[in-house]
């Protein structure tokens, strides 16, 4: 009978193994996930900025057009 516990000791040890080396996978997936997503953020805001510059003349020049602007 005391090889019943010594191997439910073992095996238990070895699921928490797993689980830690699991664990550590997924912490680095996640790291890896959240610098993308930061990546990504700075580019749409770039994106952004620069399509707001581009815009910038062509809503000055409906806005001059706009019934109204001369007054």
């Amino acid at each position: 009978m005391p090889w019943m516990t010594t191997a439910a000791v073992g095996l238990a040890t070895a699921g928490l193994l797993v689980l830690g080396l699991l664990a550590v996978r997924l912490w680095r997936d996640v790291r890896h996930l959240a610098r993308e997503v930061d990546a990504a953020s700075r580019a749409v805001a770039r994106a952004a900025a620069t399509l707001e510059e581009a815009a910038a003349p062509l809503a000055d020049a409906l806005a001059a057009t706009a019934p109204g602007a001369g007054r």
